[in-house]
């Protein structure tokens, strides 16, 4: 009988208990949209792998990892090119986790994930509002004649939350219509306190990785100059700690564009933090 220890391919400082957790992580690797650089599938098991590259410790939290009390279920698997049962099958496990009275931590993949993700939270989650990081406005109705898009998952979902529960930050690029869209309803927050009207509300945050410069993540599907830095982020975290954090997601790493890995490193620390906040 062999003895190991053996190398453990979960996300590092988990609950290996899916029944005794309070937020489960889910693998989400789809990335059948993607308008220019493919390859998030392949994010989920490589920010597993590069997470034991981490501490447990946060000391922007001064909490744990196992603070969290968070499993790690591992990857869904998808059927390749078909967008719409890929969806379903996202929608339907994440039901599962909220009907199991738990929170989900959903890693992409590409940004569409988001979208079942956020259609199962609202069955659970009448008062729900989005905190929305990126680059992107994402709120297109169809990118070249496809309705389901990541260019168009923030658009899809103010259909659901109605768009002033939507706020987003650090936008820099999209068409003077989804300005137009933004300014209409107000969803920009450029300082912390534009938040404090969501207070109330039951949150779910979606982080788009290609909200942080290029200098600091240039291994994403859209890179776009001019974003945050690290630290502008973290501070963005830090006033959230306070809010009613009911699910969360981290999408559009695509490692296979920086081969110096530190874009997964930093999904990775993105990760944690996130974490640290629910």
């Amino acid at each position: 009988m062999l003895r190991g220890p053996f190398l453990d391919r979960n996300w590092m400082g988990q609950n290996h208990e899916y029944k005794s957790s309070d937020i489960v992580m889910l693998g989400l690797p789809f990335d059948g949209t993607v308008s220019y650089r493919s390859g998030s599938r392949f994010a989920p098991e490589q920010i597993r792998l590069a997470s034991w590259g981490l501490e447990e410790y946060s000391p922007y939290f001064d909490k744990f990892l196992s603070d969290t009390n968070f499993h790690d279920a591992g990857d869904l698997e998808f059927p390749l090119g078909n967008t719409y049962k890929s969806l379903e099958v996202i929608e339907k496990n994440v039901e599962d986790i909220y009907n199991d009275g738990k929170r989900v931590f959903g890693i992409g993949g590409e940004h569409l994930v988001t979208l079942p993700e956020v259609k199962a939270a609202s069955k659970f989650h009448k008062n729900l509002a989005i905190v929305h990081f990126d680059a992107h406005t994402d709120l297109r109705e169809e990118y070249l004649g496809e309705e389901m898009s990541h260019s168009a998952v923030i658009r899809h979902i103010s259909k659901i939350v109605g768009p002033e529960n939507i706020k987003q930050i650090g936008i820099r690029s999209g068409m003077k219509e989804e300005f137009d869209f933004m300014k209409e309803h107000n969803t920009l927050a450029r300082k912390y306190n534009d938040l404090d009207v969501l207070k109330d509300k039951k949150i779910f945050v979606t982080v788009d990785l290609d909200v942080l410069d290029t200098s600091v993540m240039p291994g994403t599907g859209t890179p776009e100059a001019g974003g945050l830095s690290f630290n502008e982020l973290i501070g963005w975290f830090k006033y959230l700690k306070d809010f009613d954090i009911i699910g969360a997601d981290v999408v559009e790493l695509a490692p296979d564009y920086d081969a110096s890995g530190v874009s997964t490193a930093v999904a990775t620390k993105v990760i944690r933090e996130l974490l640290m906040v629910m």
